[in-house]
């Protein structure tokens, strides 16, 4: 048995720790390649190899595959935010050079949290202009962490102003121009606010998701804008020294009553992405129920949190020693998942936002409610390789198949 198995709660004496082991920031590091990571989406939504993850091994196909994997019954969450064309590119005024202004948070009364280029040239009183003095922009305020309060004066709709001068804002890893900005949203987008795309819904198309509510799944919608935080790094190595982002979160009265509905009879609770798992856990009560909800959330989701409402995972590959990493391992396990990346990595699979996915499902997952022991590093070590040359053997098999 994997030692980062299932626990009540994270045990903190001196660090996060699951069977008396610390959980350490370089446990979930892995070696990719760097031209597996995609710079383009594939040209069909639907079309992204899809590793679906079984009980101790998994089995490689494509996302229009992923139907055979649900049933009647189950519910699928999906996070429904629409990302602000919010990387504003102008000029420092008066006659200044170039600066860029990326939004993050709406601060109200026209004011924006925001990161900002060149830093050192972007002090208090300093005024911008976009689009030949369509918006101009002036700093209020420097915050703890180096982001910026910047307050706009336009006319019109800022929205349809974003809409205009803005670009997408692309996370850092992806060089190549998005000539079609669509394509990082997802096809049933419609809350304004992320900086980043929800990217495990990028694999939906409208067909897609036809095809699976006449099997009898029933569909449903939360909210959480996704923050540029998603993309920072965990600098510490003890985990539980991390400081987690906040992002604003909302869950439907609807959407909380078709969760709620599910369980009771006896159905499957599948996220969409990482961040419409983190939204119902942030809200679900200690019985799994959920009622509607919105604020703010900061949960942190490592190996040892027990799981309240979700059953299952459909999330893309996620970058090395990441939150993310993180947060999939605590539902199946950090050894099983670290095997199936290596697998991903040998297979040439696509990492990252515009890159593969991967669904983690219920009977496909080892899982337990028992939290594991492990008394010594050693042992921790003999029990991962072992595990993993067991999933070796198996991938290689399906592979050949």
């Amino acid at each position: 048995m994997a030692s980062y198995a299932r626990a009540a709660r994270p045990v903190r004496r001196g660090g996060a720790r699951v069977g008396g082991i610390v959980i350490k920031t370089s446990d979930f590091y892995y070696e990719l390649p760097p031209e597996l990571i995609a710079q383009t989406p594939t040209e069909r939504r639907d079309a992204s190899r899809l590793l679906v993850l079984d009980r101790e091994t998994g089995a490689h196909r494509h996302f229009y595959d992923l139907p055979q994997y649900l049933r009647a019954g189950d519910c699928l969450v999906l996070n429904d935010s629409r990302v602000l064309p919010a990387r504003l590119i102008g000029h420092r005024a008066p006659g200044g050079g170039t600066c860029e202004v990326v939004l993050l948070i709406d601060r109200s009364e026209k004011t924006w949290e925001c990161l900002v280029r060149p830093g050192k040239k972007l002090r208090p009183g300093a005024r911008m202009t976009f689009g030949d003095g369509k918006l101009t922009a002036e700093v209020v305020e420097v915050l703890e962490g180096g982001n910026r309060l910047v307050r706009f004066d336009y006319e019109g709709i800022f929205l349809e102003l974003l809409e205009e001068l803005g670009r997408m804002p692309l996370p850092p890893y992806i060089k190549a121009e998005l000539h079609d900005p669509e394509r990082y949203q997802t096809v049933y987008s419609r809350e304004v606010g992320s900086a980043a795309a929800p990217t495990a819904g990028l694999h939906f198309t409208k067909e897609l998701l036809a095809s699976i509510e006449a099997m009898g799944v029933r569909i449903c919608y939360v909210t959480l804008h996704v923050g540029l935080g998603t993309f920072r790094p965990v600098k510490v190595e003890d985990v539980d020294a991390h400081e987690m982002h906040s992002e604003y979160c909302m869950i439907p009265a609807e959407t909380a009553e078709m969760v709620n509905r599910t369980r009771r009879e006896g159905g499957r609770v599948i996220c969409v992405g990482t961040t419409s798992c983190r939204t119902i856990e942030s809200w679900a009560a200690e019985d799994g129920t959920l009622r509607e909800s919105a604020g703010w959330t900061k949960i942190f989701i490592y190996p040892g949190y027990r799981f309240k409402v979700l059953d299952g995972l459909i999330t893309n590959f996620h970058l090395p020693e990441s939150t993310l990493v993180m947060l999939v391992s605590a539902l199946a396990g950090r050894d099983h998942i670290m095997a199936a990346y290596e697998e991903a990595v040998r297979q040439r699979y696509r990492f990252f936002s515009f890159g593969d996915a991967m669904a983690i499902l219920p009977g496909a997952v080892e899982r337990t409610e028992e939290l594991v022991v492990i008394a010594d590093e050693a042992e921790v070590t003999a029990v991962s390789e072992r595990f993993i040359e067991k999933n070796r053997e198996a991938y290689e098999e399906l592979a050949k198949g």
